[in-house]
């Protein structure tokens, strides 16, 4: 019984921790140079709706300069906003 408590315990903190990386190469991307890789980035956000992701979709907002992507961005803005509310 406490192996496989254990098991679920390092596998819960395991996810935590690949989730939180994904995060962090998540917003990295959305500044990156290359417009694929930020909409990538936009991507990858998009399925990771909360507070932190609204967060980071509104600085983004303010630094995005191509059309396209700054509307993806902020309907993903906008959709998150709602199911929050």
């Amino acid at each position: 019984m406490q192996g496989a408590a254990a098991g679920f315990l390092g596998g819960a903190l395991l996810g935590v921790v690949a989730w939180s990386t994904q995060m962090h190469r998540s917003r990295r991307d959305l500044y990156n140079t290359s417009p694929l890789k930020r909409l990538a980035a936009l991507g990858h956000l998009s399925a990771q709706p909360g507070l932190d992701t609204v967060r980071v979709l509104t600085d983004y907002l303010d630094w995005e300069r191509h059309d396209g992507l700054r509307k993806r961005a902020s309907r993903m803005l906008t959709r998150m906003q709602l199911r929050l509310d």
